[in-house]
């Protein structure tokens, strides 16, 4: 949020009346600080720790029985059991967390860790990035405050304010200034607290209205204290509660002129130190200019950056085949390629040719062997040879109808 930041050189002071003054105030630098709304939540959620009051139970809360366990055997549970009879309270459990009328479990203790401590830098930081979210309008509309008629943000007006003394003179100049909205906003907000708080002295609660920020107490906290909603804060003693109530960045801030003008002096700028602060300097943004597409089509980046090529050649992912199944491909990439191809299936032809002719030849060997070994033979080896070599032998016959003799026989 660093360029959420109020950029307006002047701040116009106005009148009781709510007419311009005639004079106008330099913008102090702290409205120029970056916001961290991050920042702001977390000194505001620590620092309210150290408001908490220390609080514990009774170290003898839930231990006010004479209870024994008795022990194992009895098929019950060894938890102490208190002591006597005549009444349901004997021989029921006691002293542990999960029985009635036994202590909590790890009982509170009064030397908790209550307060934490928080870097003095860190603290200004949120000071001032508060300060800052106030003067932004759409921050402070976003938070809820009415300030639709309001001249300006911030409103700045004369010291004369400070003089007041009576309520009805702080809610003349609300009224005029067109900040009474805000106000009778806190009266129509005001409803009952959920929870204990309503028997704790904190029955109702409303809504924030504006703060006031003066310079010298001369009667203004007594004018406006009993208007609701509505806070005075000096300005050499800032609170985050009062800038930043509840964490969040944004609240309606009515300055006097004084209170305004001595802003450089406690927050310094970004080139001075602070003159009430010791070393302090404000925070400065890492990006004056967050709009990266205003930064983008500026003149000078532009001018730097290389020119994009006139005609972009888009090539669009293809599934790339596979040359080695592919031969046209093959072909394209290494022409002679298809020529050591083709010399391979010529020799694994000519291979196979002569493997043939082997193979033929040695058929003709075997079977001229053959014939010799069957002129050697004599008539009752090829008559052997001849029944061997016959797919139905005569003897397979004989032997069926034998069977079939038998099988008749039994049947008688």
């Amino acid at each position: 949020m660093g360029d959420c930041v109020c950029i307006r050189p002047l701040a116009t002071v106005y009148a009781e009346d709510n007419e311009q003054s005639g004079t106008n105030v330099s913008m102090p630098a702290v409205f120029r600080v970056p916001i961290r709304p991050d920042l702001i939540s977390f000194v505001h959620h620590q620092l309210l720790k150290n408001k908490r009051t220390p609080y514990a139970v009774s170290k003898e809360a839930g231990h006010q029985t004479s209870a024994e366990s008795w022990g194992t055997g009895r098929a019950v549970a060894r938890i102490p059991r208190v002591r006597g009879g005549g009444t349901h309270r004997a021989g029921q459990g006691a002293f542990g967390n999960m029985c009635r009328g036994g202590r909590m479990f790890a009982p509170t203790k009064t030397w908790r860790r209550w307060h934490r401590r928080v870097n003095v830098t860190q603290r200004r930081h949120a000071a001032a990035s508060a300060i800052s979210a106030s003067g932004v309008t759409a921050l402070v509309m976003a938070k809820g405050h009415a300030i639709e008629r309001v001249n300006e943000v911030p409103l700045v007006v004369s010291d004369k304010v400070q003089e007041y003394k009576k309520t009805k003179q702080a809610v003349a100049l609300l009224k005029s200034v067109k900040a009474w909205d805000d106000v009778e906003k806190v009266y129509k907000s005001k409803r009952q607290r959920p929870g204990k708080g309503k028997k704790r002295n904190r029955r109702y609660k409303k809504k924030c209205g504006p703060l006031v920020i003066y310079e010298k107490d001369n009667g203004i906290v007594r004018a406006f204290r009993n208007i609701p909603g509505v806070d005075t804060c000096d300005v050499n003693a800032l609170s985050l509660f009062k800038l930043a109530p509840g964490g969040h960045a944004g609240r309606f801030i009515v300055w006097t002129e004084s209170a305004f003008r001595k802003l450089n002096d406690i927050f310094g700028t970004f080139t001075k130190t602070s003159k009430v602060k010791k070393g302090y300097k404000l925070p400065r943004p890492m990006m004056t200019i967050t709009d990266l597409g205003r930064l983008f089509k500026s003149e000078e980046i532009r001018g730097a950056l290389r020119r994009a090529p006139k005609k972009s050649i888009i090539i669009s992912k293809k599934n790339k085949p596979n040359p080695l199944k592919k031969i046209h491909l093959l072909g394209r990439l290494n022409p002679y390629a298809l020529v050591e191809k083709r010399k391979t299936i010529l020799a694994q032809q000519e291979q196979k040719s002569q493997r043939a002719e082997i193979q033929k030849k040695a058929a003709l060997e075997k079977v001229a062997a053959l014939k010799k070994v069957y002129k050697l033979m004599n008539e009752t080896e090829k008559k052997k040879l001849k029944r061997l070599q016959s797919p139905f032998p005569k003897n397979r016959g004989a032997k069926s109808k034998k069977g079939g003799k038998k099988a008749a026989a039994t049947k008688k």
